[in-house]
């Protein structure tokens, strides 16, 4: 019996307790926020000067007063010790793309051989992790180790419970001794900022003296599969790579569509809620859970929140999916193209900016027409979009989202804007001069007399648009299923930033000229729209005529990362970014030598997996099946029988075979190119025009032998198997 038959069998006799979350105990309001040092909880323990200082800080932005640190931290370790906490961690998020921590106990020794509990207000403000060993594309070399991190008080402490105890978990940022960002959460703040000041502008042209500050809102819903580990432990290219880098195509994919909102199998219903209700003692908004497109693939969505919460949050969901997963005997694959063939796995970035008052500024209204703010903030948006797609584009670039990007789940690498009918009519109507009507949607007769009438949205949805209007927000759908949010809201944050410091010039000129606000605006948008339609586009992304129709307009179309990566150091973008001080021009260059040597890598890692995979699994096992085939031809030969069919299969196998040994010697060839010279950048386009095409010959012929070689024989679990025993 090989490990996949053991896999199987260890499948089909387990037993998973599934009842480990218990409702009836919790009431799900009282669960909420339970590990998280909030707003309620601040208000209880800290002193009333301390508390509204910080708060101060947290909602309107206003400098971090240091003398409260000593009061704060205090409070902080006390209230974690009394949920079982013995130590506590800085939180950040390096440019590996993952979260990183290093823990410290409150243990203090005495003189007296004793120990005390200590957490100053200096330990909670800053830590000093090694930074050489983490991404920083120049910024710091190997030898020089000194980084910190920075107390983020806009996200709050939290609870994490461990098996043997608690860990107080402090969110920060990350950077070098010199200054620089070396993470993922400093520039994001950074261009929350930009964007708020620019906005607020705008508002105060609109007579807006209530509202302090403009957060940027994001709801990023997480796509996801779920397979049960002994096949994930049965297959090296999963545990090394996310993906795997062999399968051929099962008799049944998702063609079907049974998959799609159909029933939560149990097992994956009990993860979902244990998932679900560790993340809502953290405080995370999770709304949705639902069976997604392709087979053993899930959702999980969030409710709104603040661009940088909504981030640390996001990264929180991936990491207690994963850990809650091996719980119940399942593995969790992030990654966007586990499986080929099948959909892929995205996280739909709906984004939207509010007023620290609570108004959604891109909320239409029943008739945006003579909503003049929203117009002006949504033409904002349309016009970073249409000027700064190639950005957007590179946002979400990684050599594992190049398999999805494009994909028949997935929007294209061509970035539009999809509005809908009835906010297009609007806009077209504006380009024109004046929007003076906007349809409405009206009611649905559905011809069942028991069933209410239910009332019509005024546009359809476009699932294939990379960047959707959706009532009251923009869906940023081409970001990657394992990545993090935050490099896309960074840039959108700082493009729509600029858009709006552009608008706001113009109208306050045009106002301090003596024009009326609402002629100026009149005057100012219908240009924008001319200048920026090209980017709006209501129709399938999907079809070959949009490619064509996308490149008459003069749309970018960077299909893989490679292709993407100059655009970081591009002079217009250094002076974007450096202009609202996001990134400087030292940041930039780091960013961009760090993804370069991030798609070698994992390039390199995923070539390296084929060529062994190949090696000691799948032609040992073709060989074997060749022997037996060939046994079969001698004897049924010696027994002077017709064995013409048996030997038309063992020529075509051994041909096959043959072919993929030297498959795999022309792969290892390539992965043999030397790094010592040339950029990483070039490195880069040597693996994507060599290693790549060299890794896909291999597999296309691996997946050959997987159906015809003897099933009994086949080391892999198959796709059929994986994706649909539960």
């Amino acid at each position: 019996m090989n490990l996949r038959h053991q896999a199987i069998q260890a499948i089909a006799s387990a037993k998973h307790n599934l009842n480990r979350v218990d409702f009836k105990k919790t009431h799900l309001k009282d669960l909420f926020g339970s590990n998280v040092f909030n707003e309620e909880v601040q208000h209880q323990l800290l002193p009333k000067p301390v508390f509204k200082a910080l708060q101060k800080t947290i909602k309107q932005g206003a400098p971090l007063d240091p003398s409260i640190a000593d009061a704060v931290s205090t409070a902080m370790k006390d209230w974690a010790m009394e949920k079982g906490a013995t130590h506590f961690t800085h939180m950040f998020q390096p440019m590996t793309g993952l979260t990183a921590e290093k823990h410290d106990t409150f243990l203090q020794p005495t003189s007296s051989g004793k120990a005390i509990t200590e957490f100053s207000g200096k330990e909670l403000v800053r830590g000093e992790p090694d930074a050489s060993s983490f991404p920083s594309g120049g910024i710091r070399a190997t030898f020089e180790a000194r980084g910190y991190t920075a107390w983020d008080p806009t996200s709050p402490a939290f609870i994490l419970e461990g098996p043997n105890g608690a860990t107080l978990v402090i969110p920060t940022c990350f950077i070098s001794w010199t200054g620089e960002a070396l993470d993922k959460k400093t520039p994001l703040l950074r261009s929350m900022e930009a964007l708020s000041k620019q906005a607020m502008r705008i508002l105060s042209l609109f007579g807006n003296t209530e509202a302090k500050k403009v957060f940027t809102t994001v709801g990023p819903e997480q796509e996801y599969f779920l397979i049960d580990k002994n096949f994930y432990y049965a297959r090296p290219d999963l545990i090394n790579a996310g993906r795997t880098l062999f399968g051929c195509k099962p008799p049944k994919g998702q063609e079907l569509e049974d998959q799609y909102f159909g029933t939560i199998p149990e097992r994956v219903l009990a993860c979902m809620a244990d998932t679900e209700a560790e993340l809502f003692k953290l405080g995370v908004p999770v709304k949705t859970r639902h069976n997604e497109v392709a087979p053993s693939q899930y959702e999980i969505a969030p409710i709104f929140e603040d661009s940088n919460l909504a981030t640390d949050h996001q990264m929180l969901t991936m990491d207690l999916l994963r850990r809650t997963a091996d719980k119940y005997g399942l593995a969790c694959l992030l990654h966007e193209k586990p499986f080929a063939g099948i959909n892929g796995s995205g996280k739909h970035n709906n984004w939207s900016m509010s007023t620290d008052t609570g108004e959604n500024l891109l909320n239409p209204g029943d008739t945006p027409h003579d909503n003049a703010q929203f117009l002006v903030f949504c033409v904002a948006v349309i016009r970073a979009v249409a000027k700064y797609p190639e950005l957007l584009r590179v946002a979400v670039s990684g050599a594992h989202n190049d398999h999805r990007l494009g994909a028949n789940e997935a929007p294209p690498a061509i970035i539009s804007v999809f509005l809908g009918d009835q906010l297009q009519d609007v806009i077209d109507q504006l380009e024109k001069g004046a929007a003076k009507s906007t349809k409405q949607g009206g009611f649905m007769e559905i011809g069942v007399s028991v069933l209410p009438k239910l009332p019509r949205d005024a546009g359809d949805r476009n699932r294939t648009s990379p960047f959707a209007f959706t009532g009251n927000k923009f869906e940023f759908r081409a970001v990657g299923g394992s990545q993090s949010v935050s490099g896309p809201n960074t840039v959108l944050n700082t493009i729509v930033a600029e858009s709006l410091d552009f608008i706001a010039t113009n109208l306050e000129a045009a106002v301090k000229g003596g024009k009326d606000l609402n002629k100026a605006i009149q005057d100012l948008l219908p240009g924008l729209i001319k200048e920026s339609k090209k980017v709006l586009f209501n129709g399938d992304n999907y079809t070959e005529e949009w490619h064509k129709e996308a490149e008459k307009r003069g749309l970018p179309n960077l299909k893989n990362t490679v292709d993407s990566l100059p655009v970081i150091i591009r002079k217009d973008s250094i002076e974007l970014f450096s202009k609202y001080k996001v990134y400087s021009e030292r940041e930039l260059q780091s960013r961009y030598l760090i993804l370069s040597e991030n798609y070698v890598k994992t390039v390199n890692i995923e070539g390296q997996l084929t060529s062994m995979i190949g090696r000691t699994q799948i032609l040992p096992a073709a060989l074997r099946y060749q022997g037996e085939v060939a046994a079969a031809v001698n004897a049924t030969k010696a027994a002077g029988v017709d064995n013409s069919a048996q030997a038309e299969l063992l020529k075509s196998l051994t041909v096959t075979i043959s072919e993929f040994q030297k498959g795999i010697g022309e792969l290892d060839k390539a992965l043999g190119h030397h790094h010592a010279n040339g950029t990483p950048y070039d490195h880069a386009k040597y693996y994507r025009d060599h290693v790549l095409p060299a890794m896909n010959h291999v597999r296309a012929l691996g997946d050959k032998l997987e159906g015809i070689v003897a099933d009994d024989l086949w080391p892999l679990p198959s796709y059929r198997e994986m994706l649909f025993i539960k």
